[in-house]
């Protein structure tokens, strides 16, 4: 039998781009680069969040931290923007640790590492079988005068900008061609009609996507809308993102209306976006003192499956660089610990921002920016349910069709709600730690009585009552619950069973996970095989590691 390059590479579609549907069964671990970890032999004691300043962190130290991450089961991250930031006298706003105040975009930022250094970061996560998401900024540069000197810019002519103007907040053209920030420190607006802006951002994505071996981009909202407003016009995403080959997740800024954000996700715009509306919905459902508005966060789950092209692949969050976390909202852990459990069980793809493991307790923008180091890594309870969330998640991904399969309310209360997703019956609550005599929610599930289930999250046995009842009680307070059939849990690890593992390239026993399994190869094309790759991967500018 003969074959060709081309029929052999295409037996290894993740080699070379990770496209949306490999996405769906990931769960992402959210970065800022000079927060996570220190390297060695640095001081572990200086960084304070409201100095606006740099604390450290490097690409290197991220890797040699994977560990953390991984070990809560993890399968992507992502990290703050790589590309060249401001580089002058400090800014009225600090420093730009946070990577968000482009310059040249085709450099990178060397206070995070060299090019090596992020090659050796992507080269790990994907020996690791981990994805790396790169968050980019295409509608600003930043600027310390409204008169900048464009030849330090990727776009280095006042032609390929829209001339100063400050937004008129409410005014659509202004919102799309005025400079956001302000006269401190304004941020000149890339003219992104502009054909010749169009091709060479093209150009840029395509090649940092292919230097860096980037599985995914998250796109930051300061070039997506804020709120209601439009910064970049919606045709452009999709020509960027073709170039980019990879799947891209935007930032559409928004409350609790599902319109304004469910048009950013299709095929004539972005294949995700993060879920702003569930998270506003899960503020105000879970958080303690809060409305607990379940009635709000069911309306919301119902009207995204219809006006969400596929709520499959949108981003589930709890914390974010931009907004306080939960743990300054609500002291009560068992908010966090109910609401947490929704965005890993139900529809969507869960990111967790580094520190809310930790209960980190800041307040919005530099606040919640805090260095993880002080934290120690500690085994947090909340990083132990997040691990559990992660093992029984990737479990189901990669054993069953469950990631596929639409999450349905089964009952709702004052109290809280039941969801279903497949084979597994999550029952959420929002009463808090302390502990509640005669509170319960009775759930009427599909399972015959006495269908013997099992919480993955304590182990202990449930059975189904007649008419397919389940009831759970918080007399131990308001505990989520994850139930399955006892007899389903087979291969993945939890309450007894066995874990079923394969190994990686690097020997660790490692999930598999089925989006990016490949097909056996027959003995015979091996040689022929690895001959096709290094061609592939040498006119392609790849070097194969050693």
């Amino acid at each position: 039998m003969k074959y060709s390059c081309l029929s052999v590479l295409s037996l290894f579609p993740s080699a070379f781009a990770a496209t949306a549907e490999q996405w769906r069964g990931r769960s992402i671990y959210q970065i800022i680069t000079d927060r996570f970890a220190l390297p060695n032999g640095s001081d572990q004691n200086v960084c304070d969040p409201g100095q606006q300043t740099w604390c450290g962190g490097t690409w290197n130290s991220i890797r040699s931290n994977l560990d953390y991450i991984q070990n809560a089961g993890f399968t992507a991250i992502w990290i703050s923007p790589v590309n060249q930031n401001y580089e002058g006298p400090r800014s009225p706003y600090g420093d730009p640790y946070h990577g968000y105040w482009m310059a040249d975009i085709s450099k990178l930022n060397d206070r995070f590492g060299t090019a090596d250094d992020l090659k050796a970061l992507s080269a790990e996560l994907h020996r690791r079988n981990m994805y790396l998401m790169v968050d980019v900024v295409v509608n600003n540069v930043m600027a310390t005068s409204i008169t900048p000197d464009y030849s330090k810019y990727f776009f280095k002519d006042a032609s390929f900008y829209h001339p100063y103007c400050p937004i008129q907040w409410g005014n659509t053209n202004s919102e799309q061609v005025c400079w956001m920030g302000d006269e401190k420190v304004p941020l000149p607006d890339v003219d992104t009609t502009n054909p010749t802006v169009i091709a060479q951002y093209g150009e840029w994505i395509a090649a940092l996507v292919k230097e860096y071996s980037i599985d995914g981009l998250r796109i930051d909202e300061d070039g997506i809308t804020n709120g209601h407003s439009r910064h970049v016009q919606m045709d452009f995403w999709p020509t960027f993102c073709s170039k980019a080959g990879v799947f891209c997740m935007g930032e559409v800024l928004g409350g609790q209306e599902v319109d304004p954000i469910a048009m950013y996700q299709g095929p004539g715009a972005l294949d995700s976006v993060l879920n702003f509306p569930l998270y506003s919905a899960l503020v105000s459902a879970f958080s303690i003192p809060g409305p607990q508005n379940i009635s709000a966060l069911v309306d919301i789950f119902e009207q995204s499956k219809t006006k969400f092209k596929d709520v499959g692949l949108l981003g589930n969050f709890l914390e974010n660089q931009d907004l306080p976390r939960w743990h300054n909202m609500t002291v009560d852990p068992q908010s966090l610990y109910n609401a947490m459990t929704f965005t890993f069980m139900s529809d969507g793809i869960p990111v967790v921002y580094y520190g809310q493991e930790q209960y980190f307790s800041g307040n919005s923008d530099p606040f919640n920016r805090e260095a993880l180091w002080p934290s120690n890594y500690e085994k947090t309870d909340a990083y132990k349910l997040m691990s559990t969330l992660n093992q029984f998640r990737n479990f189901l991904v990669n054993k069953t069709d469950w990631v596929k399969q639409e999450a349905q309310v089964l009952t709702t209360s004052p109290y809280g709600l039941a969801i279903m997703k497949g084979p597994v019956i999550s029952v959420l609550t929002n009463i808090g730690s302390p502990p509640r005599n005669n509170t319960h929610i009775a759930v009427r599930s599909p399972y015959a009585a006495s269908t013997a289930l099992i919480n993955i999250l304590t182990c202990q046995q449930w059975a189904v009552g007649s008419k397919g009842m389940i009831e759970a009680q918080y007399t131990l307070g308001g505990v989520p619950n994850i139930l399955i059939p006892s007899d389903m849990l087979s291969g993945s690890g939890l309450c007894g069973a066995e874990l079923k593992t394969t190994n990686d390239k690097g020997g660790k026993a490692a999930a598999l996970n089925s989006s990016n399994h490949l097909s056996p190869i027959p003995s015979g094309l091996i040689t022929f095989t690895l001959f096709c790759l290094s061609l592939a991967m040498r006119t392609s500018g790849y070097a194969m590691l050693s």
